[in-house]
């Protein structure tokens, strides 16, 4: 029923937690069961493969299945969810499909109903689908799926976002799931050609029904920007997949490219959000070149939860180009087989401003939470023991900083 649908499943109760388990890998799922609402928002938040959906109980030992839905929304767009609650907790439930969750079921509840209303809520899958694109986060995601529904039309494409999020990638994914995949793709990098007139003249002739590849089309001149707007409207055989920044428009109001061109670029516009609202996928993208890289003596390289962290918290000023960079330097750094923040940051080795003593104090309370919930693999009231505090007041510092 599931075709092999990535499931996590939040439940305490090994009875009703089994028992769904059990039901699903019948149903050709792959299941990740969690017990604990600390286990879970890292689990869902940088899963190891791309979550189709999530099943989460209301009531679970450290918390609630609406904290860990509001904590995962700080800072991300969730996978849906699928809540089961309890008759007193039906308020909370419809609380919940108010602020984005997809639906609850009440206990007790019949299998064959939840099966039906947990297929309602997962996309039918593609054996054939190519891997993850630019990441397995919800934006990335549906990304993708944006990406697959142009890949069906032939009018221009824009598409538009900041310098390293992969705008080349994303023509390349859509021109090979087109139809036109089988004709050339031609690129054009205006940075690199002193003749953008020629240079886009030579690249028609060779595209024929396949796919021009304009990068960085902030960087037309004005004879190529009157050439090609020609060539569109003659009704050219190929199809444009045009890249460019954010600032695009603004040059337009600027009155350094055209207006109409814009407009006919824009009719099918692919924005491609960045790396700094994503940063689930930063842990996912520093894990794929790290799983390319060459394996140390002693054994492949690791990241601590320090290190992930790390990768969250930053800005990524310059997106993916940054991250690779910073990532292939750590490798070189690492010691003892794991990458540490300094090897990903070594910056921050060499003297940099003094943090505030509040933020000095945050940053020292992120470190030791993380560290007993890595000593105790994610047991909270564990951690809570070895802090001495209670688990209350852990969880509540874990809200705050975003554990």
């Amino acid at each position: 029923m599931f075709g092999g649908a990535h499931i996590v499943l939040v439940e305490d109760d090994p009875i009703i937690g089994a028992s769904i388990v059990q039901r699903l890998e019948i149903e050709n799922a792959r299941v990740s069961w969690l017990r604990s609402a600390a286990r879970a928002v890292p689990a869902i938040r940088s899963p190891r493969a791309a979550v189709d959906v999530v099943i989460c109980d209301i009531r679970l030992p450290d918390g609630s299945g609406e904290e860990v839905f509001t904590t995962l929304c700080q800072t991300s767009t969730p996978p849906p969810f699928l809540f089961i609650t309890g008759q007193g907790e039906i308020d909370q439930a419809v609380r919940l499909m108010r602020a984005g969750a997809a639906d609850y079921i009440t206990k007790p509840f019949e299998m064959g109903v939840f099966l039906d209303r947990l297929r309602l809520l997962i996309s039918p899958r593609d054996e054939q689908a190519l891997p993850p694109l630019l990441g397995i986060s919800s934006a990335a995601r549906q990304l993708e799926d944006l990406i697959a529904r142009m890949a069906a039309g032939s009018g221009p494409v824009l598409v538009q976002g900041p310098p390293g999020t992969g705008k080349i990638r994303v023509a390349q994914r859509l021109h090979a799931l087109s139809d036109r995949r089988a004709a050339p793709m031609a690129v054009v990098n205006l940075a690199r050609e002193p003749d953008h007139a020629a240079a886009l003249s030579a690249a028609v002739a060779a595209t024929g029904e396949g796919t021009l590849v304009l990068v960085g089309a902030e960087r037309l001149d004005a004879a190529a920007q009157t050439a090609l707007l020609g060539w569109l409207r003659a009704g050219f055989a190929g199809r444009l997949v045009a890249t460019c920044g954010p600032g695009l428009a603004g040059l337009r109001d600027a009155g350094g490219f055209r207006a109409d061109l814009l407009a006919a670029l824009s009719a099918g516009t692919i924005p491609i959000p960045p790396l700094r609202d994503r940063p689930g996928d930063a842990v996912w993208l520093t894990q794929e070149i790290l799983s390319r890289q060459a394996a140390p003596p002693g054994g492949r390289l690791r990241l601590s939860a320090l290190a992930e962290a790390a990768l969250r918290a930053h800005d990524w000023p310059d997106n993916g180009r940054e991250l690779r960079a910073r990532v292939v330097q750590a490798c070189a750094l690492a010691q003892d087989g794991m990458l540490q923040p300094a090897d990903l940051f070594p910056e921050r080795r060499l003297g940099a401003a003094l943090p505030t003593l509040a933020e000095g104090r945050e940053a020292a309370e992120r470190d030791l939470i993380l560290a007993a919930l890595e000593r105790t693999r994610g047991q909270v009231g564990e951690a809570a023991r070895q802090l001495n505090v209670s688990r209350t007041t852990l969880w509540e510092k874990m809200q705050k900083l975003g554990l």
